[in-house]
């Protein structure tokens, strides 16, 4: 007997073209509201004071350092991934300007002729809303194009997901990354053969934060590990928009249960090795969420391949939203807490972690720069100073020419990445 009265049936597309829908009942008490809770005066205070910015920008210096620190499997891995989706990468960032085929139909709205073809393609989650230029980062704002958003989600494989932390699971997430850069390449072509103009919004040369475009798009909830929780493959996904000019008709955000089920669950914030996941959520730039602390993530993520325990350890992402939720109604327990078999995870050189178990690292670990690489130069110029290893005379010429040399390079490096689109390391 069901120990949970159900609040609400939410019915949706099966995963694949053909696919049955699905229905996902929601226990009553976990209802609050659709989407994320979101205080929209304050996102727009913070989008025009304080506008959002690409990692790969303002914390150059802490990537270089991850590249620097790579394993030699992991290092090729990356080059060869870079290679193959740079082609990729700026075929998207010049795809705004490509004019449409042919003329669109009159007034024909094309919503479903779309979410067919990126079905067709391969895309598990496919929504359409407002594209929502708050969330656009300051460096992309000039070049982003157009007031629709095409939001698509694209399946990583479960069985290298299930090995994270580990190189043989980031060939999940980069194999992903160029099968559906390429996919959505010929979505966007597809749309461009209706009639309407189509933007590539790269998921490793972002735009902007997608999440909350997906989230108004239907497609899912905000999760406790920052990622975005879909009923087909909780967070075991990676994202992509295209901007269009197309006539198409909004999805509307939905209440999974998810805000209120990640607070049950935590699973995630008490298997974070970095311990990095606040417990209680907190209002940031108007939304409401468990607050992700970077000091204490990204250092994990260097060390060891990226880390995603916090996907991995997600039930949602494990076994589905809708098993996950009829066992919650049926005993008002989250699916697999506590057990090895979701919780457990291996850390290379540490060692296996089961339930209530995580590695210790000191704080000698946590010290990466955060920082762009032309400040972290100017970090270390100050700290040779401090120390008083700045020669005097000559060569303390010698040495200011060096760092002059070394931080021209380095904004050279900067406006070269920006320009010609760059991939991200993902």
């Amino acid at each position: 007997m069901a120990v949970k009265k159900i609040g609400r049936i939410v019915r949706r597309p099966g995963l694949k073209l053909g696919d049955p829908d699905i229905e996902v009942r929601v226990a009553e008490d976990l209802l609050s509201q659709p989407g994320v809770p979101t205080n929209n005066t304050d996102v727009d205070f913070y989008s025009r004071s304080y506008p959002l910015e690409s990692h790969s920008i303002t914390f150059s210096a802490d990537r270089e350092w991850v590249a620097d620190n790579f394993e030699p499997e992991e290092s090729a891995l990356r080059q060869e991934h870079e290679g193959l989706l740079e082609p990729l990468v700026k075929a998207a960032r010049a795809s705004g300007e490509i004019e449409p085929q042919t003329k669109p139909a009159p007034n024909k709205n094309v919503t479903a002729d779309i979410r067919r073809r990126a079905k067709e393609l391969g895309f598990g989650e496919i929504g359409f809303t407002k594209f929502d230029r708050r969330y656009i980062y300051l460096s992309k704002k000039k070049w982003a194009k157009y007031d629709h958003a095409v939001c698509i989600a694209f399946e990583q494989d479960y069985e290298r997901t299930q090995a994270t932390p580990s190189t043989f699971a980031e060939f999940a997430h980069v194999g992903t990354y160029r099968t559906m850069s390429l996919a959505c390449l010929i979505l966007a072509d597809y749309i461009r053969g209706l009639g309407y103009h189509a933007q590539v919004h790269s998921p490793t040369d972002n735009s902007g934060a997608y999440i909350p475009m997906f989230v108004e798009a239907g497609l899912g909830q905000l999760g406790a590990n920052g990622q975005l929780l879909s009923p087909h493959f909780g967070s075991r996904a990676r994202l992509m928009i295209i901007s269009t000019d197309a006539i198409v008709t909004y999805d509307q955000p939905v209440d999974y249960g998810m805000h209120k089920l990640c607070q049950q669950c935590q699973v995630c914030i008490n298997r974070c090795p970095g311990r990095a996941i606040s417990r209680e959520k907190v209002w940031w730039r108007g939304v409401l969420k468990n607050k992700l602390t970077y000091e204490r993530c990204r250092p994990v993520m260097g060390h060891y391949t990226g880390c995603g325990v916090c996907m991995k350890v997600c039930p949602v992402q494990k076994y589905g939203m809708k098993p996950v939720l009829e066992h919650y109604i049926e005993t008002g327990e989250v699916l697999g807490k506590g057990t090895h078999e979701l919780e457990g995870f291996n850390v290379a050189g540490k060692g296996y972690f089961g339930p209530g178990e995580l590695p210790h690292f000191d704080n000698e670990f946590f010290n990466i720069p955060h920082t762009t690489i032309e400040d972290h130069l100017f970090v270390q110029l100050k700290e040779k100073v401090a120390s008083g290893k700045m020669p005097d005379g000559e060569a303390g010429v010698l040495a200011m020419m060096e760092f002059k040399e070394k931080l021209e390079k380095a904004i050279t490096k900067s406006k070269q990445n920006l320009k010609q689109g760059k991939p991200d390391e993902g």
